[in-house]
C-alpha cells in the first residue's frame, strides 16, 4: 500500500470518534440556539437522517433534500422523514417561509463557486422562518476533508501537485476535495446578514462557524 493511501486510511480511522463527538456537541448547541420543539418542520439541505438520530432531539417532521442516490432512506428513527432529490441552490416548488427551520451542516463549502454559495444562502433565507448553517473554519490545524495540516494555506501550485498524486488512487474523494471551498467567517456573515454568528472551538481554536436566525414557528 502506498504511503499516501495509508495516510488517508489512517486519518479516516482516527477521525471517526472525534467527528462523532463533535457532531453530537454541535447538535446539542443547535438545539440550544434554535429552540426546536416537538413536531416542528425541518428542511435539511444536503444532509442525511443519521445526524438527527440522537435521543435528546425531539420528534420532528424532517424533509431531506440531497442529490439523487446519495441518501440512505431506510433508517429507523423517531422522526417523520421525507425525501427530495434536487439542487439546494435552486429548491424548486418549495414556497417561501414554508419550514420552521432550514438546517445545513457542512454543505455550503461543497456547492460550488461564489455565485452558487450566494444562491444556496438565498434559498435558505427564502424558505426558512429560522435557519442554522454550519461550515468548517480554515483556521483549524487539521483540515476536515483532507487530513492535511493547514491545507488552505498551501500555495495553489502545491495543493494542485498533491491533488494530482491522490487522483489515481482515490478519484471520487479527490473530486470532492477539488469541489470544496472553505468559507471565511466574513463571507458567511455577508451571505447571511440577518444572522447571529457562533464559533465552535476545540482547544481554543475555531473549528467551525455557524450562522443562525431564530423566529417564532407558524401557529
Amino acid at each position: 500500500m502506498e504511503l499516501g493511501y495509508l495516510r488517508f486510511k489512517t486519518f479516516t480511522l482516527l477521525k471517526s470518534p472525534f467527528s462523532d463527538w463533535a457532531r453530537r456537541k454541535r447538535m446539542e448547541h443547535m438545539l440550544q440556539c434554535t429552540n426546536i420543539r416537538r413536531g416542528m418542520s425541518i428542511l435539511d439541505l444536503g444532509g442525511s437522517p443519521y445526524i438527527w438520530n440522537y435521543p435528546f432531539i425531539p420528534d420532528l417532521d424532517i424533509t431531506i433534500l440531497n442529490l439523487p442516490g446519495i441518501v440512505e432512506k431506510s433508517i429507523p428513527s423517531q422522526h417523520r422523514f421525507h425525501y427530495i432529490d434536487g439542487d439546494a441552490c435552486n429548491v424548486a416548488g418549495v414556497p417561501d417561509q414554508s419550514f420552521d427551520l432550514v438546517f445545513s451542516n457542512s454543505v455550503i463549502e461543497h456547492v460550488g463557486g461564489p455565485e452558487r454559495r450566494a444562491a444556496f444562502a438565498r434559498e435558505i433565507r427564502r424558505i426558512g422562518r429560522s435557519y442554522w448553517v454550519q461550515t468548517p473554519s480554515v483556521w483549524f490545524p487539521i483540515e476536515a476533508h483532507t487530513g492535511m495540516p493547514l491545507w488552505w494555506f498551501y500555495p495553489a501550485f502545491l495543493r494542485k501537485r498533491v491533488i494530482e498524486r491522490w487522483r489515481t488512487r482515490l478519484p471520487a474523494w479527490t473530486e470532492m476535495v477539488e469541489g470544496t471551498t472553505v468559507l471565511k467567517k466574513t463571507e458567511l456573515a455577508t451571505l447571511f446578514p440577518d444572522a447571529r454568528l457562533a464559533v465552535e472551538r476545540v482547544g481554543g481554536v475555531p473549528k467551525s462557524y455557524t450562522a443562525f436566525k431564530v423566529s417564532q414557528p407558524a401557529s
